[in-house]
């Protein structure tokens, strides 16, 4: 890859060599976003008798989770958890395990860590998942959310920014297991068509 001015210029072998991606927020947009959604929930759960369990929905929510956690003022734990929503390359419109939490969360706060909500089926099946172990609270925070896609039961209680119905890479968003080291977020053309594209981890 190759960057210029804030731009990405994809050179790996494949469908999209050549695509330039624009710069969405950078990084110093992103730790500033993140700074005060750790102040929002620190406050939120100062008084809470013990630490909140942060869950993380890997993979993309790795590098927002740490760094959430490393600005917030009070304690917390961390858990992750992993699922599927899509089957190679399209959607199959059902969610499935991969790997569950192993943290005994009933009676505690909890929030579940998101990279990215767009048609919140992942996060319709979490909440329920996460609803039927009886926490105390249950909270969700996601670094970016494409509202206009959202098919959500419930909006997240956290948002970091709330981005079009681009394809986003960098900062825990992949390609194809491709570009999440970058520390800033870099989207593909709106009318880019990338459905064969899809992240396979999750939505």
């Amino acid at each position: 890859m190759t960057l210029s001015e804030k731009n990405l210029i994809i050179d790996l072998k494949g469908p999209f060599e050549g695509q330039v991606l624009d710069c969405l927020f950078t990084e110093e947009q992103i730790q500033k976003r993140v700074s005060e959604i750790a102040d929002e929930i620190s406050s939120d759960l100062k008084k809470s008798p013990l630490p909140p369990i942060m869950i993380g929905v890997l993979n993309g929510s790795l590098f927002f989770m740490a760094d959430l956690m490393r600005a917030m003022s009070i304690e917390s734990e961390m858990d992750f958890i992993k699922i599927s929503s899509y089957h190679h390359t399209s959607s199959t419109g059902t969610v499935r395990l991969v790997k569950d939490i192993s943290a005994q969360i009933t009676d505690r706060d909890v929030i579940l860590v998101e990279d990215i909500v767009d048609t919140g089926l992942s996060i319709n099946f979490l909440r329920k998942r996460m609803l039927s172990n009886s926490p105390n609270s249950l909270r969700v925070v996601t670094f970016l959310y494409k509202k206009e896609m959202s098919q959500l039961e419930k909006e997240p209680e956290y948002i970091g920014f709330v981005i079009p119905n681009r394809f986003v890479v960098g900062y825990g968003l992949d390609l194809d297991q491709k570009f999440r080291t970058l520390r800033d977020i870099y989207a593909f053309a709106p009318d880019k068509d990338i459905a064969k594209k899809r992240r396979g981890d999750h939505e």
